[in-house]
């Protein structure tokens, strides 16, 4: 009975065929809930990632009426007690410190640069910009780590650790020595090193965190480095997959060979603001398939044989997981549509993979 009324919630939820061919519905993705979370406040030192794939993929179906995201995090030091008095000394920081303490100072620090551009891309990921002035902002955002050294190396193993990351964004920080009051508004600071994971794909656009103010003390990032995973989604029981595409499936009418009607295999879309998972998917073709099943009409149904999971980024910002559901899979010469307009924005197609039931549902009922 609850598989039922999550089932139910789901169909509710789920924007169902629109007319071919399979353009972006730029409905359902606008009236997903917003993330509240795109990255680390500007005061914490370290949160460590706590999003869980698995049971986000769980929990995907009944959160299509309140929210996509699995879990919501809380700001806040992670560190010791007091951290957050007035001019309390804040968690040491371990980079190089410019000689002049400005922030004009800190972005042109030819040492941050340095250090940028010539650190090393870690095996089994690219570099996708170098020696930026911003850190990453996207709703994908898992978790912030202090390192004690510029050192792209350590940023990836704590990625490689975390099964949801895709990203990661290492950069140098003027952070305050004390916390920022009345009695000390503007204190000298210290240069923190920081690695933030993220569950999709980062991109130059992504990295538009300027930093900001902490009363009169201004926080700015120089030696921004931002990399990406080469790397799958995971399979899901219960299908053959992930298929890498090289856009979004855009299937045409079938041609039925027994009756010769041109039928839309097309089911509809459900998209999941927050880290790319495509067990989200998994859940929305399998809760869909249940509820088809349970209201057949004349002995039949549509069944959800093969989904498409991909991120959608907007203006090059990954936004979030778009799954589009099917009733009979379509190989990799359809993956055709990799981004279109809605008015000047730009909505482009990464990270597209293809699940296909392992054994086919007929949509007939027995």
């Amino acid at each position: 009975m609850r598989k039922a009324l999550i089932a139910a919630a789901l169909l509710h939820g789920l924007a169902r065929a629109a007319p071919h061919p399979q353009d972006i519905d730029f409905d359902a993705v606008d009236s997903a809930p917003s993330a509240t979370v795109t990255g680390p406040p500007i005061t914490a030192v370290e949160q460590p990632v706590t999003y869980n794939p698995t049971t986000a993929s769980q929990s995907a179906a009944a959160a299509v009426t309140a929210s996509p995201l699995a879990k919501r995090w809380e700001f806040g030091l992670f560190e010791r007690d007091g951290v957050n008095d007035d001019c309390a000394p804040q968690p040491d920081g371990y980079g190089p410190k410019p000689t002049s303490d400005t922030t004009d100072a800190f972005i042109t620090n030819t040492v941050f640069a340095l250090a940028a551009v010539n650190a090393p891309t870690p095996n089994g990921y690219n570099n996708v910009f170098s020696n930026l002035q911003g850190s990453v902002s996207l709703p994908s955002y898992l978790g912030l780590y202090t390192l004690q050294s510029y050192d792209p190396l350590q940023c990836q193993q704590l990625c490689d650790a975390a099964d949801s990351c895709y990203g990661f964004n290492i950069y140098f920080e003027r952070d305050p020595s004390v916390n920022p009051a009345d009695a000390c508004p503007n204190p000298p600071s210290f240069t923190n090193i920081k690695c933030t994971l993220w569950g999709s794909h980062v991109t130059a656009q992504s990295a538009s965190n300027m930093g900001g103010y902490r009363d009169q003390f201004q926080v700015v990032i120089a030696g921004s480095n931002g990399y990406n995973k080469k790397k799958a989604p995971p399979p899901y029981s219960g299908y053959d997959g992930p298929t890498e595409l090289g856009g979004a499936i855009a299937a045409p009418l079938y041609t039925d060979p027994t009756t010769g009607a041109q039928v839309d295999t097309y089911i509809g879309v459900k998209f999941f603001r927050g880290a790319f998972n495509a067990g989200q998917c998994a859940a929305a073709c399998d809760a869909t398939e249940d509820y088809d099943r349970t209201h057949a009409t004349g002995g039949s149904y549509k069944p959800c044989n093969f989904f498409n999971a991909y991120v959608l980024s907007k203006n090059g910002k990954a936004l979030g997981t778009y799954c589009s559901l099917y009733t009979q899979p379509w190989d990799k010469s359809y993956s055709t549509n990799v981004g279109q307009y809605s008015g000047s924005d730009y909505y482009s197609v990464s990270q597209s993979y293809s699940y296909t039931r392992s054994v086919q549902d007929p949509g007939v009922v027995d």
